[in-house]
């Protein structure tokens, strides 16, 4: 698990859409957050906690969330996106409904982050590609991104629309131009994937990128003192 070298550091907790993948180039797909390390004046100080296939509930409970507090320091900021993996009913390893475990896992986050006079802040989940037959992006995460919503009202913590920010991207590129965004690979189109993939939740390196700096606007947006950490070009 990763371990935090420099203070003040943003902790990442979340799921594979914000998570470190393979570090050799040739497999394309990448997190937001892998991506969001390289638009920071101090790279180190991002700590990407995220993994692959978590929810709330899940990383609770494999002592995930136990081991970033135990990396956190006074002013560190902790920024929480899950949702994707919560709403999975037939995993009861990783289920959270949206209006009760879901809220009471992030109410959690919150509370924990602030008894160790760390900042939280939350990030509703990034939208999926999918479109109908007119080509309108169509909604797939349920009440999570709307919990996420009104917990950070709740407890009155920095809210990354993430969700809405990621919808208005994907809408205004059309179901056409957001493939290149998404591991969407045709049969031989890519020498690690000769088969293909259509996968319409994971980021390859431009998508990715572009949902960092989707984070990042908000940052400046909010005025929030992560905007300092951010390079000028981002």
């Amino acid at each position: 698990m990763p371990l935090a070298t420099v203070h003040p550091a943003l902790h990442l907790a979340g799921d594979s859409t914000m998570a470190d993948k393979r570090t050799p180039p040739a497999f394309p797909e990448r997190g937001w957050g892998q991506l969001y390390r390289g638009l920071l004046r101090e790279p180190e100080r991002l700590v990407n906690h995220a993994a692959n296939g978590r929810s709330t509930k899940r990383f609770i409970d494999e002592g995930r969330w136990a081991h970033l507090l135990g990396q956190l320091a006074a002013d560190d900021f902790v920024l929480i996106q899950f949702g994707h993996n919560d709403q999975k009913a037939d995993d009861p390893q990783r289920y959270a409904p949206a209006a009760t475990a879901f809220k009471d896992n992030l109410r959690r986050f919150v509370r924990e982050t602030r008894e160790r006079g760390a900042i939280p802040l939350l990030a509703t989940p990034v939208m999926r590609r999918s479109f109908d037959a007119e080509g309108r992006l169509l909604p797939t995460l349920g009440d999570y991104p709307e919990a996420t919503r009104e917990v950070a009202r709740e407890q009155g913590v920095v809210l990354l629309d993430l969700h809405a920010r990621t919808r208005d991207w994907l809408q205004a590129l059309g179901p056409e131009a957001s493939k290149a965004m998404f591991m969407c690979f045709a049969p031989g189109a890519h020498p690690e994937l000769p088969q293909g993939r259509q996968d319409n939740t994971h980021f390859v390196e431009a998508g990715a990128l572009a949902v960092a700096r989707l984070a990042a606007v908000q940052m400046r947006e909010q005025r929030l003192p992560l905007a300092d950490w951010l390079l000028p070009s981002a």
